[in-house]
C-alpha cells in the first residue's frame, strides 16, 4: 500500500483530455476550437458492450419456427395402440341424461281439447283481499265500493285551511324604501361612543386575561341568582 507521500507526489489526472467537450465551462483554460463539425466521441469499453444487440436464445428460435413442419416417416407408419384408440373415442353422457327442453313445446291434441274442472276454476279466481273499511261498504256481488258522498261535520272541520293570526305580518321585501328622517339622522356622541371597538392590549404588551376587576370582586349576588345557582333538588343526594 502506497504511503501517503507517494499518494501527494503523484501527478494530478490531467482534465483536458477530451478537448472537445465546450458544455465544461470548470476547466482552467478553453479548449481548442476542432476543425471538425461535429464533436468526436470516444466510448469506453463499457459503453461499447452495452451498445452491441443483445443475442437470441436458443430456446426462442426453437418457439418461434414456422406452424409447418417435416414428419418423419416413423410417425407415418406409426399405429397406434388399442388404449390410444380408446382414449380418441368420444366420451358417452351419463346414464338418465337428457337432451334440453326445446324452448316452444309441442303442444298434444288432449292439452288442447281438455276442460277445466270446477275446481280448477275455483282455484284459478284471484284471492280477494280482506280490508276492513268504516265508511265505506263493499258488494263482492258487483265487485265495487260505494264511498258515501257527505262527509261528516269532523271531517270538514279537519278539512278547512287553518286561520291566520290576527297580528300576523307579510314577510318583509328584501328592498324598501328608507324614510328621510334616517337618511338625515345624527349618530349622538354616547352612539358613536358605543360604536367604537373596545380596545385591549395584546399578551405581549402585559394584558392579563385571568385579572378580575375589583368591582367584579366586591359584587353582591341578588336573590335571584342565588336561586339559580342552587342545585335541582332531584340531583342533591339524601344526608
Amino acid at each position: 500500500m502506497p504511503s501517503r507521500i507517494e499518494q501527494l507526489s503523484r501527478p494530478k489526472p490531467n482534465l483536458l483530455k477530451f478537448p472537445d467537450r465546450c458544455s465544461v465551462y470548470w476547466l482552467d483554460e478553453l479548449p481548442t476550437r476542432s476543425k471538425n463539425t461535429t464533436t468526436a466521441f470516444e466510448l469506453t469499453p463499457r459503453l461499447e458492450q452495452l451498445a452491441q444487440s443483445k443475442e437470441s436464445s436458443r430456446l426462442i428460435e426453437e418457439s418461434s419456427r414456422s406452424p409447418e413442419w417435416m414428419i418423419s416417416a416413423a410417425a407415418l407408419k406409426a399405429r397406434p395402440s388399442e388404449r390410444v384408440c380408446s382414449l380418441a373415442l368420444p366420451r358417452m353422457p351419463a346414464d338418465g341424461w337428457q337432451p334440453e327442453r326445446p324452448l316452444l313445446a309441442t303442444l298434444s291434441v288432449a292439452v288442447k281439447n281438455a276442460k277445466p274442472s270446477p275446481r280448477i276454476c275455483h282455484l284459478a279466481q284471484p284471492k280477494q283481499v280482506k280490508t276492513l273499511l268504516t265508511y265505506c261498504s263493499v258488494d263482492s256481488s258487483a265487485h265495487s265500493i260505494s264511498v258515501p258522498n257527505t262527509p261528516s261535520s269532523r271531517i270538514l272541520q279537519l278539512a278547512s285551511p287553518k286561520q291566520v293570526h290576527a297580528q300576523h305580518s307579510l314577510a318583509r321585501p328584501v328592498s324598501w324604501p328608507v324614510p328621510d328622517h334616517v337618511l338625515k339622522a345624527v349618530a349622538s356622541e354616547r352612539l358613536q361612543k358605543l360604536a367604537r371597538p373596545k380596545t385591549r392590549q395584546a399578551l405581549f404588551e402585559g394584558y392579563d386575561p385571568y385579572r378580575v376587576s375589583p368591582a367584579a370582586r366586591a359584587a353582591t349576588a341578588s336573590p335571584r341568582l342565588l336561586e339559580l345557582s342552587l342545585p335541582l333538588p332531584r340531583k342533591c343526594k339524601g344526608q
